[in-house]
């Protein structure tokens, strides 16, 4: 018999959540041939990512994967021999006990979130034993060979090669979302929080040399880029243009039509966790816009992260890159640090793909998870 995953996603802000678990749903029935269910509490923000899936289903499948609604009137069900609960999300208590009555225990992890701090290492993996006589295990997301790796489909980076190698590709899947290339602009993609710096940023493509064509998915950042334009609600489909910059706003998509388009965009602006890892598998330089936490925790994780990805980088290709992300993250203006990347463009460019290769030597996470699993037999 395959072996039976449940994986528990509690939807708490935004769709980075349910981003991660169903790609990992997917992974782990399609290369792994398992039997996977995805536990959700909210099927409408699944819905976004999945939209032919049915909102109003208590179950159903999904690519393989059995989406389950799990609601607060929860329904006893037999445990699954491994079971996730994705980013400290809270198990239900008839659930555990199911779990404790098993003779043979189910193997209880708890996804993380993704850091590139120095203690992950140590602290991926280890047991934390429970009053009911059950172990739970943490397990790390990470950039380093004794982390748990990164989300990466089997092909994902050889379909990335040959569709940024194909112009023509790039130019349908485009045109399929509605774009249309505008002749020597530099493509570059906005997906954001709510930030202060984006003004500083908008004013320097505005005025550059060079045309800069913006798209922007539906998200959190159309507020700020409404002000700064000057203009009522924006809404898919809509175009404006300042200057030398073209900004247009792009309905919510599907994953692997995101994966696409950070493909073909010179320049991803991305947020959170999984957008951040689809960027840096698209080999083309990133900014990223970390969640924000109190008392300025995730500059911390940020700078960490920095730690490893500036390596290999020449010291002012070094500077212009921290000094932009700083910007970004702390709402100062970006106009300085730019210049500065865009000066260092080819390097940035060589140094994304090289650190995209570099990461994919390494197990990607549902891989490490299935290992995880076997070694703990």
């Amino acid at each position: 018999m395959r072996p039976t995953w449940d994986i528990f996603c509690s939807v708490v802000d935004n769709y980075g959540d349910i981003g991660v678990t169903w790609r990992l749903a997917r992974q782990l029935v399609a290369e792994h041939g398992l039997a996977v269910r995805l536990w959700v509490d909210d099927l409408s923000a699944y819905a976004r990512l999945c939209p032919q899936a049915d909102v109003a289903a208590l179950r159903q499948h999904q690519q393989g994967v059995e989406v389950c609604w799990w609601g607060d009137d929860w329904q006893a069900v037999d445990p699954a021999d491994v079971v996730i609960e994705a980013f400290a999300c809270e198990l239900p208590a008839s659930y555990i006990a199911a779990m404790a009555r098993r003779v043979q225990k189910p193997l209880w992890l708890n996804l993380e979130y993704l850091s590139a701090e120095e203690w992950v290492e140590g602290c991926h993996g280890l047991p934390s034993l429970q009053s009911n006589g059950l172990s739970k295990f943490f397990f790390f997301p990470g950039f380093t060979a004794g982390s748990g790796g990164l989300l990466r489909e089997r092909d994902l980076l050889e379909q990335r090669r040959a569709f940024q190698a194909d112009s023509g590709a790039r130019e349908v899947f485009l045109r399929s979302i509605g774009v249309t290339p505008l002749p020597g602009a530099r493509l570059i993609s906005l997906f954001s929080y709510e930030n202060a710096a984006l003004a500083s940023w908008l004013d320097v493509l505005a005025a550059d040399i060079q045309a800069n064509q913006l798209l922007v998915p539906e998200g959190r950042i159309l507020q700020d880029l409404q002000t700064w334009l000057g203009c009522s609600a924006l809404r898919a489909g809509d175009m404006q243009q300042r200057g030398q910059l073209h900004i247009q706003v792009l309905p919510f998509i599907q994953q692997d039509q995101y994966d696409r388009l950070l493909w073909s965009c010179d320049f991803n602006a991305v947020r959170g966790e999984d957008s951040f890892v689809r960027a840096q598998w698209a080999g083309r330089p990133l900014l990223w816009h970390i969640y924000q936490q109190a008392d300025d925790i995730h500059l911390e994780k940020l700078d960490a992260f920095l730690a490893h990805y500036k390596a290999g980088l020449s010291a002012d290709g070094q500077r212009a890159l921290v000094e932009l992300w700083h910007a970004w993250n702390t709402g100062q203006s970006v106009k300085e640090s730019w210049s500065q990347l865009l000066q260092r463009g080819p390097e940035q460019q060589e140094h994304a793909e090289q650190w995209c290769l570099q990461r994919a030597s390494q197990a990607d996470l549902a891989e490490a998870l299935v290992k995880f699993y076997l070694n703990w037999l």
